[in-house]
């Protein structure tokens, strides 16, 4: 069908071009006498007269070439596969960026006074201090968890040695590990919890806190995060990034 319209376009500019040579460009030979005023005027008029033909002849060439392309336009598809270089660069590079996703706006520091989790007013929750491609991952994960129902605020992200002793050594249970055995301090890990009409749920003894809870085991590891929902001392709102950590001055730590 293309190479039919393509055909048929080519013929009409051949034929529009021998028109235009033939009757337009083309010398005219002029008698070697000068011609009467009588013949002058009979010359003109048979001149004129013998253009009209070629030019109605070109005027529907154009028209006809313009109908068919009308007429043939929703019938011809171009193979996708043929789209401009441009459009396909784009496209892929469209597909390879990821979508950058911006930290929430910190909550209110009254949100996390009077928590049954010890301390967490004073926890650090300054995304810049995590690793970037961690962030990229965890504010995924926390936008996949709001579109099922489960917003997710974060309670602590990048914790220092000194903290991470202190709750090792407070006896709430919050972790067995000790300075630098914890991927807090290495920014490769957060503890999050869901939110129910603007406060924290923590406990997962709410049975709707606990759904909240699996969602995130369901989308960390999706993901492929470690979460803390799988390890013998349970630290659901926990999800870190897998594999060990590896540091020129410290020793692969253990999960905290």
């Amino acid at each position: 069908m293309l190479v039919s319209v393509i055909a048929c376009l080519v013929a009409t500019f051949a034929a529009l071009s021998w028109i235009g040579w033939r009757y337009f460009v083309s010398p005219v030979r002029t008698p070697s006498r000068s011609p009467s005023p009588d013949t002058r005027t009979r010359g003109i008029q048979i001149s004129v007269s013998s253009v009209h033909g070629p030019l109605l002849l070109a005027f529907g060439l154009v028209m006809a070439s313009v109908a068919s392309v009308l007429a043939l336009s929703g019938h011809i598809f171009l193979d996708p596969l043929h789209a401009p270089q441009l459009d396909r660069q784009q496209h892929i590079q469209a597909t390879l960026t990821p979508e950058a996703l911006v930290p929430p706006p910190p909550l209110p520091p009254s949100v996390f006074i009077g928590t049954e989790r010890p301390g967490l007013e004073s926890a650090n929750r300054d995304w810049s201090r995590l690793d970037p491609e961690f962030v990229a991952a965890v504010l995924k994960i926390f936008a996949r968890l709001e579109s099922r129902g489960y917003p997710f605020a974060l309670l602590e992200g990048y914790r220092s040695p000194e903290r991470q002793d202190a709750l090792a050594d407070s006896g709430a249970l919050v972790t067995n590990a000790r300075a630098f055995q914890s991927k807090h301090q290495y920014g490769l890990a957060i503890d999050a919890a869901p939110l129910r009409n603007g406060r924290l749920v923590i406990s997962e003894k709410e049975p709707w806190a606990m759904d909240a809870y699996l969602a995130l085991g369901e989308e960390a590891e999706r993901a492929g995060l470690t979460w803390g929902g799988r390890w013998k001392l349970k630290d659901y709102g926990h999800i870190e990034a897998a594999g060990a950590i590896r540091s020129r001055n410290r020793r692969p730590s253990v999960s905290g």
